[in-house]
């Protein structure tokens, strides 16, 4: 469902109505005479829409969080709000963008349209910005030839839907400013090969038994899950391009399952 074009439709409707009851009703009327029904809720809805699709589509976006493959960083039912300015004000429903604020940070949390089908909304975190050569073999990442930091934080465990009961190994990584957890099960492989798609720019990737090294493209990042074995990420359909771009996570505004999550800000 495309609710930010939904939106549009509904507030040109209803402001088309208000106005063309403005110009061409309201002067033939009565003026003891009640308003259309019509013409009343258009009025009535008009200023609404308008703000939630100002807010929505240039400050702030929540989202809910589907699956785990952000896990332990973000859980099943997290609410999430994302800024939606940070990387550039974009049109709404195109998304094309037209100015110019920041760009994404190797770390960062990041919305985007799945490649694949660009009427879904993904989120995962950057690992890799254009020009990078991101690397993940036997469960370690380097970025342009340095591997990032780890530091086992024990053992983590989840049920997955379907009761299927995870036990991961927990680590702390440093990925640029930020320094998050993430889930590594040992005896996952590093990446499955037969879930690999063909993808644009796929001739800047090899893949064998022990990973992969990707060269991100000018114009794209290389995004991966923080639960690295239970995440469908760019390791099987490649690169986002900045047209995809979303916003940046940066709160968990609610989890019903778990209020003490509630104004949790997102690393």
């Amino acid at each position: 469902m495309n609710f930010p074009l939904i939106m549009l439709v509904a507030l040109v409707v209803t402001g088309v109505i208000w106005l063309f009851d403005i110009y061409a009703l309201k002067p033939k009327r009565a003026d003891n005479a009640k308003e259309p029904l019509l013409v009343e809720y258009s009025k009535s809805f008009f200023p609404v829409i308008l703000v939630v699709f100002t807010l929505r589509s240039f400050l702030v976006e929540p989202f809910k969080i589907p699956s785990g493959s952000m896990m332990p960083t973000l859980l099943v039912g997290d609410f999430i709000l994302v800024n939606k300015y940070t990387y550039g004000i974009r049109l709404p429903v195109v998304n094309k963008k037209i100015l110019e604020i920041s760009q994404p940070h190797n770390g960062d949390v990041m919305v985007f349209r799945y490649p694949e089908d660009p009427s879904l909304d993904y989120i995962k975190r950057v690992v890799g910005m254009p020009g990078d050569k991101v690397s993940y073999r036997d469960k370690h990442l380097t970025i342009n030839g340095q591997p990032l930091k780890m530091e086992s934080k024990g053992n983590y465990s989840y049920v997955k839907s379907g009761l299927n009961f995870v036990s991961a190994a927990l680590y702390s990584e440093q990925l640029g400013e930020h320094n998050h957890q993430t889930l590594v099960q040992p005896d996952a492989p590093t990446v499955r090969l037969g879930d690999v798609r063909p993808f644009s720019n796929h001739e800047n990737c090899v893949y064998n038994e022990e990973g992969f090294t990707c060269t991100v493209p000018q114009g794209h990042y290389f995004m991966m899950g923080d639960n690295r074995d239970d995440s469908n990420d760019g390791r099987y359909w490649g690169f986002v391009p900045d047209r995809n771009i979303v916003g940046k996570a940066f709160m968990i505004w609610w989890n019903f399952d778990d209020l003490k999550r509630i104004g949790k800000s997102i690393d």
